[in-house]
């Protein structure tokens, strides 16, 4: 009978020992894990949250974020699947490699993937893709969140050992049935992403450039995932780099440049809110100007508006003269 359970205890914070089993319930004599249980609530989780954002812009329906979801979902999954296999390194059949049911994805394939597949779907719908990609961020980050309390009920994606207040008390399969306190990292990423899903949502409004928002993802999780890593003792290694850490910190350090560049040097753009497709009424002028796609920098659009509504202003005060002198006149 093979273990599915472990021991886990939080003595530092005062919660004593609980049994946590990896299986959530069966159905049909097949058992379903919790931890594909909590994968998919986080994906629920992500398309709920763009279906969220799709009612401020025009040019994108429902359908449209079912259609990114299937492809997305379905290639992301592929994507951290051979993610994993080509860096274990440790799979000899065809049916090893797809066995994903026994666990074995990694979660910078499956952003990769997912993102070459929204890039993909965005040019096929004719929406633009680093508006959806700002979109897509926080429900990444928030579907990330939720999915490291899978690797917690499955008792695994633990750091070294340690006695700090929050250590985790763990005894399964993977310590060899010893207890141990170890650095729950699975929490650590967990509250991380919270923490970036939150900031995300707070700059999403005050974004001064289509594509901000995703590049603030990749700095964000990148910088935490690099540090977290450097704790764990799953890491797949290249040589005696971790992947993953040196992932995060090429990523960091790459958005970071490109936020610095777009933000004070560069001529990236916002497009207005309500034009993710081209309209009539947005094809009809891009046409009279030469076939070029409508673009609206902000902070141009605001002072066009300021100076619109003062020249209107300036038009009804005159009006409002004329009307007074020529009733002046009949008076008279």
């Amino acid at each position: 009978m093979k273990w599915t359970k472990s021991e886990i205890a939080f003595p530092g914070l005062g919660i004593g020992e609980f049994t946590v089993d990896r299986i959530a319930f069966t159905i049909f004599g097949k058992e379903v894990a919790w931890y594909g249980v909590i994968i998919a609530m986080g994906m629920l989780a992500a398309i709920a949250y763009v279906m969220y954002r799709t009612k401020e812009y025009e040019g994108i329906s429902t359908d449209d974020v079912i259609d990114f979801a299937l492809f997305i979902i379905v290639f992301g999954v592929i994507g951290a699947r051979l993610y994993y296999v080509v860096t274990d390194g440790g799979y000899h059949s065809l049916r090893d490699v797809i066995a994903i049911w026994e666990g074995g994805l990694a979660i910078y394939g499956g952003i990769i993937a997912g993102g070459i597949t929204a890039v993909v779907v965005c040019f096929i719908k004719k929406i633009r893709f680093q508006c959806f990609l700002d979109m897509l961020a926080p429900a990444v980050m928030i579907a990330q969140a939720i999915g490291r309390w899978g690797n917690f009920c499955n008792g695994e994606a633990f750091g070294e050992q340690t006695d700090i207040f929050i250590r985790m008390q763990l005894t399964n399969k993977l310590t060899g049935m010893q207890t141990i306190c170890v650095h729950p990292t699975f929490l650590y990423e967990s509250l991380w992403n919270v923490i970036g899903f939150v900031l995300l949502n707070y700059f999403y409004r005050k974004r001064k450039f289509d594509g901000q928002i995703v590049l603030g993802y990749f700095a964000w999780y990148g910088f935490g995932r690099m540090f977290i890593e450097g704790l764990r003792t799953d890491s797949l290694y290249v040589g005696t780099f971790r992947i993953s850490q040196v992932v995060g910190l090429v990523s960091c350090v790459l958005a970071v440049a490109a936020l610095v560049y777009f933000t004070f040097f560069g001529n990236a753009k916002r497009y207005a809110s309500a034009s993710f497709k081209a309209g009539a009424e947005e094809a009809a002028i891009a046409k009279a100007n030469g076939g070029g796609m409508l673009e609206i920098n902000v902070d141009e659009s605001v002072e066009a508006g300021a100076e619109e509504s003062a020249e209107d202003a300036s038009a009804d005060e005159s009006n409002d003269e004329k009307t007074d002198d020529e009733n002046k006149e009949i008076s008279e």
